[in-house]
């Protein structure tokens, strides 16, 4: 049994050619963190980006942080259909697996709140041992992605993405990911499940 929770390096990219040229002020990056830090038991070093919405810009940058030990990579912005939304197609250039469940999970969920969800693209692919995850480019929108939706008691009504994603990892070969079960339980089958380190 594992005496600590395992470390684990996170990518976080926001796509924004406004944010990135300081015209105003990020709001993609500290939600992801924040979310994050709340959600995860594990130690999380976080590699940041804030880049322009270029598709060669974006592609590289998800190389370099799946080269560069991230077991996840999250993306918030670029995913509508506006001329300079390429996020998603920055993505699946890189994959080496297409994971369609992501995005479809994504919508159902913000198709919830609003009709126009089905006009966002978000995909999710893997690369190595890196999960890409395409995220909207709200904060609250990020969080309901990732946390999926609760009733006034507290139950979930829809899954998040995140229920999946420690599993996924497994699969890849990345670190065991310990979540918080009051913000958002993961899913794995009996024989994957560890037991929880022992408090020290």
């Amino acid at each position: 049994m594992s005496a600590a929770y395992e470390a684990v390096k996170i990518g976080i990219v926001s796509v924004s050619d406004r944010a990135s040229s300081g015209v105003y002020v990020d709001k993609g990056l500290p939600a992801l963190k924040d979310w994050l830090g709340r959600a995860l038991h594990n130690p999380i070093t976080f590699e940041e980006r804030l880049i322009p919405d270029e598709q060669e810009r974006i592609s590289a940058t998800l190389i370099e942080l799946a080269g560069a030990g991230c077991s996840l990579v999250l993306t918030t912005g670029g995913t509508g259909p506006a001329l300079r939304d390429v996020t998603p197609e920055a993505t699946l250039a890189v994959a080496h697996k297409v994971m369609p469940g992501f995005g479809e999970q994504m919508r159902q969920i913000s198709l919830k709140f609003v009709p126009t969800a089905i006009l966002s693209r978000q995909c999710a692919v893997v690369r190595d041992k890196s999960l890409i995850l395409n995220l909207p480019g709200q904060p609250k929108s990020i969080q309901e992605t990732l946390e999926g939706l609760k009733d006034d008691s507290g139950q979930a009504v829809v899954p998040g993405i995140f229920a999946a994603v420690p599993y996924c990892i497994d699969l890849i070969g990345g670190p065991y990911l310990e979540t918080r079960p009051e913000l958002c339980k993961a899913f794995r089958p009996k024989s994957a499940i560890r037991p929880a380190p022992e408090a020290s």
